[in-house]
């Protein structure tokens, strides 16, 4: 039996993506279990400061970092200084990612006309952003033959959004980097290394806002009411939703849980449309 099984105290995390929504929700929880958090933020320093801030409020410890998870060289300044302060790393969750507009298709863009260089941007993000942490931070895991990695992939990855082709896309290979890089580490380094997904459905995120909800007055899009219609929740997720599931798979009580992915969307994809 494990009696405190969210009790992440003198574990030491990193958060890509913590300046976003569902990221910060992850990385606001690692905090109140206990865990170091690194928040890491790509070009808002102000929203992951944000983020370690509300951390540190509630009594934890957490530092924000600017760092692109494109760049290695800066990867590997924040693994160096992770290892100098710390000397391991227990958890690494990959939630950056997204898409954006110029990558999605629409009645004045079709698929014929979606620009290769925004293409390319969203397929790196999703997949070369998850990627390339796991290379760079996940040695220090290997290492030291312990860790656990948490990736975030998406419904997109189960069944292709209409209109996100190049998100979708980039998300169904995370899905499969998660179950391959799960299998390497190990058969190759430790079966205590594990790497596992979380395959969120409908959250509003600043990314799909535009999407689903009306800028101007907040009522659903006809997207927005499609996927209404199709969640046997009634609603869109929340980030706190993402907790619980995040915490355990990251938790000793999943230690036998790797290469998989956990849905978390409302039943969305169970839903058979009658």
């Amino acid at each position: 039996m494990i009696p405190h099984p969210f009790d992440f105290a003198d574990r030491v995390a990193v958060v890509t993506g913590g300046s976003g929504i569902l990221g910060g929700a992850i990385a606001r929880a690692l905090g109140e279990a206990g865990a170091f958090v690194w928040v890491v933020g790509r070009s808002r320093p102000e929203k992951a400061e944000m983020t370690a801030q509300d951390i540190r409020n509630q009594g934890g410890n957490a530092e924000a970092v600017l760092a692109d998870v494109l760049d290695r060289t800066a990867l590997q300044t924040l693994a160096d200084r992770i290892f100098q302060r710390h000397g391991r790393l227990d958890f690494l969750v990959n939630a950056a990612g997204g898409t954006n507009k110029e990558a999605t298709t629409s009645p004045e863009r079709s698929f014929f006309d979606l620009p290769e260089k925004a293409v390319r941007h969203v397929f790196d993000l999703n997949l070369q952003g998850t990627f390339l942490p796991c290379q760079v931070l996940g040695r220090q895991m290997a290492e030291k033959r312990q860790g656990a990695i948490l990736n975030l992939s998406s419904y997109g990855a189960i069944h292709p959004l209409t209109r996100s082709a190049a998100y979708s896309a980039g998300k169904a290979a995370v899905t499969n980097f998660t179950q391959w890089l799960a299998v390497h580490l190990a058969q190759e380094y430790s079966p205590q290394l594990r790497v596992n997904a979380l395959v969120p459905g409908f959250f509003l995120t600043e990314q799909n806002r535009f999407l689903l909800t009306d800028e101007g007055t907040g009522a659903l899009t006809e997207r927005g009411q499609r996927i209404m219609t199709h969640t046997p929740a009634g609603r869109f997720g929340e980030p706190a939703d993402l907790i619980g599931p995040a915490l355990w798979l990251l938790s000793d009580t999943a230690r036998f849980v790797t290469g998989t992915t956990l849905v978390v969307d409302g039943g969305m994809s169970a839903f058979g449309g009658v």
